[in-house]
């Protein structure tokens, strides 16, 4: 309890005390609107501050004696070695950047260091490195404002983030999120089962986790030991760790979980289950999509018919079927596309003739139908991970329809893009980039691994000088420029030296364009030649 209502030795000439609230108003107000009491003229303005200035004092020092609370527990010792200097002071200067205020200016050339923070995380985790302790607070509070950061800021703030998040309010996200990199306590199922029973979600979280990485089976059985008595969010949590290490001995207990009270745990065991190709309902899912395609040979060339589901009984329902369509969408349409969703895709070959996925997507489909079957195959291709189907869906980069009407949407190529390995992926948004330009690209570089492949980077960097000789608006490509500026590899840093200068002008460029693309060039080197002197200061080769 703060002692505000104590006198302080008064100046002559002036109060013995005023209330905080008081003087605020006074502040705000002005002397010359409100006179004070105890000044007036001139005197007031000096005789108001240094009463603030008294009683701030006071504010801060005059708490009244309490008995000391227990001392709380050390933290945990981290064995991880420490952050070489350089890295440390890097760290150091990447959070004590701050977004600019101002709204709508120029970027001028100087590295988004806040940009750069996610990147500089990965590679100090990767390498296994622990924080300097005093950086724990400015860590905690950047991952407070930015969720995405949450989990890299976790791993390598390691057992002290727990700790201080248990003294401070402001960090109790830490408390409720899995840190990375969780270890295991010894192996004693004892210690195992009483640290599940009885630790903090977060801690929980991160034991089944680690638990499901090393031993599919053990987790599980922790899991189901207490399924019955955990809340939903907990056991809609608990439930999506099973997608590691997913296997058919996990089938009894997620069609159990078919069953839940929780519509968003139920959705999610209807989810896990089509992932495993011999389960009883991706039998079930399998046969009632059979029933729904089938391949027209009364014609002269084959196409494929489409007949959906007339109503959707209990059964479906039960197995993750959505009864109700959201607004505007017919009811027939949503129950098909669920069910072609969750079928293995591997049925369809069988079904339609012997038919490799190119060539089944190459058939023509009747009666419009033909969208709402790509998109459920494509949702199918993302959920199963099958590359065969992804390429098949994706098409050929080059194809003068990718961008087009009709072909699948660029939030689903990034997706089926995602089902490829790297170098496949990066080869396919290079060829698209070289075919179609940047302005469709965004999305499809954001699903690309990091550092771009060198025929991703120059590829961007080909179509970004492109647009800067054609005059085009700089402030158009600030996506991709920014995406370039933490994907791009850094030795392409010397590449483009030659663009950082202010290009001549085409007669019809935008007004000052040269000047906007010269400086995101320059700012684009710069960032680089940054991410390489991060990488060599925590050891990277």
């Amino acid at each position: 309890m703060r002692a505000t209502e104590h006198a302080t030795p008064a100046a002559p000439g002036s109060p013995s005390a005023v209330p905080w609230e008081e003087l605020v108003t006074l502040a705000l107000l002005g002397t010359d609107r409100r006179t004070p009491p105890w000044a007036s003229g001139r005197e007031a303005p000096a005789a108001l501050l240094d009463l603030a200035a008294v009683e701030t004092v006071r504010r801060r020092a005059g708490l009244r004696p309490a008995p000391a609370g227990p001392r709380p527990e050390p933290a945990a010792p981290d064995p991880r070695p420490p952050l070489p200097p350089a890295a440390a002071r890097r760290l150091a200067l990447l959070l004590s950047d701050r977004p600019g205020t101002g709204g709508g200016g120029r970027r001028g050339t100087a590295p988004d260091l806040m940009e750069l923070l996610p990147q500089w995380l990965a590679l100090a985790n990767a390498r296994g490195f622990a924080p300097p302790p005093e950086v724990l607070p400015a860590l905690l509070d950047a991952a407070r404002g930015r969720t995405d950061l949450r989990p890299a800021v976790l791993a390598f703030a390691g057992p002290r983030a727990l700790w201080l998040a248990r003294l401070n309010p402001d960090w109790r996200f830490a408390l409720r999120s899995a840190p990375g990199g969780a270890e295991l306590p010894p192996e004693d199922p004892g210690r195992v089962r009483d640290l599940w029973e009885q630790g903090l979600f977060a801690e929980r979280v991160a034991l089944l986790g680690a638990l499901r990485a090393r031993q599919p089976a053990a987790a599980r059985e922790l899991l189901a030991g207490t399924w019955a008595t955990e809340r939903a969010e907990d056991r809609l949590m608990f439930l999506d760790l099973l997608r590691t290490g997913l296997e058919p001995a996990d089938e009894p207990f997620l069609e159990q979980a078919l069953s839940d009270r929780s519509r968003n745990v139920r959705a999610t065991a209807a989810e896990l289950l089509p992932a495993l190709p011999g389960s009883a309902l991706a039998a079930r899912m399998a046969a009632r999509a059979a029933a729904c395609v089938a391949v027209d040979r009364t014609s002269g060339e084959p196409a494929l018919v489409v007949e959906p589901p007339h109503e959707c009984d209990p059964g479906m329902e039960r197995d993750g079927v959505a009864a109700t369509a959201p607004t505007g969408r017919g009811e027939r349409s949503w129950w098909l596309g669920q069910l072609v969703e969750a079928a293995p895709l591997a049925i369809w070959t069988r079904r339609l003739g012997g038919r490799t996925p190119t060539e089944i997507v190459a058939l023509p489909v009747a009666d419009d139908w033909r969208d709402e079957l790509h998109a459920a195959w494509c949702r199918a291709a993302v959920r199963q991970r099958d590359p065969g189907w992804s390429r098949a869906l994706l098409g050929p980069p080059s194809a003068p329809e990718a961008g087009g009407p009709g072909a699948v949407p660029l939030a689903e190529r990034a997706k089926l893009l995602s089902t490829l390995g790297p170098a496949e992926r990066a080869e396919w948004v290079a060829v698209f980039i070289a075919t179609h330009g940047l302005s469709e690209a965004f999305q499809l570089l954001g699903v690309c691994a990091v550092p771009w492949a060198t025929p991703l980077g120059r590829a961007v960097v080909d179509a970004l000088n492109i647009a800067r000789d054609a005059g085009s608006y700089p402030w158009s490509f600030s996506g991709v420029m920014g995406l370039a500026e933490r994907c791009l590899d850094p030795a392409e840093a010397g590449r483009l030296a030659a663009l950082t200068a202010i290009p001549d002008e085409p007669e019809d460029a935008s007004p000052g364009a040269g000047g906007y693309w010269a400086e995101a060039f320059q700012r684009l080197t710069t960032t680089l030649r940054l991410r390489a002197a991060m990488r060599e200061e925590l050891g990277e080769p």
